[in-house]
């Protein structure tokens, strides 16, 4: 099996795992409403209080408000978040991610991703390959 097969194999099945845990974990009670936005900077679609992000290849900001969980599939994207996310799940590969807080997880089942969080004290679960997450400061 070649190793692009295998690489964007597993990038599917994070992107499903991913999105297949929406609604785990948000702490925000600012909407039941799904919304859905799409462009250049990929898609995201926010079911509950929960905010699925999946692209290739973007940069962009995404906004956890004030206690929304984060869903994070794809791959080589630079994405800025800001606010405070309650739980972070990760699943894609060659993503460069920022936040600003994370308060209770971050939780990385992808490849070579590479995360930061400035603010949070959350539990960090790495169950992919060459991730790195650290604390900035």
């Amino acid at each position: 099996m070649s190793a692009n097969l295998v690489r964007t194999s597993f990038v599917t099945l994070a992107v499903a795992a991913a999105f297949g845990l929406a609604g785990c974990g948000a702490e925000s009670s600012d909407t039941n409403t799904p919304t859905a936005t799409a462009g250049s900077s990929g898609a995201q679609v926010e079911i509950g209080n929960t905010i699925n992000y999946g692209s290739v290849g973007t940069t962009a900001e995404v906004d956890c408000a004030d206690g929304k969980a984060l869903n994070v599939g794809g791959s080589n994207n630079k994405l800025t978040v800001r606010g405070t996310c309650a739980n972070v799940n990760i699943g894609g590969t060659d993503n460069t991610i920022s936040f600003e807080r994370v308060d209770k997880e971050i939780t990385v089942v992808g490849l070579n991703n590479t995360v930061t969080y400035a603010d949070g004290d959350p539990k960090i679960d790495d169950l992919g390959s060459n991730n790195k997450i650290t604390k900035q400061g």
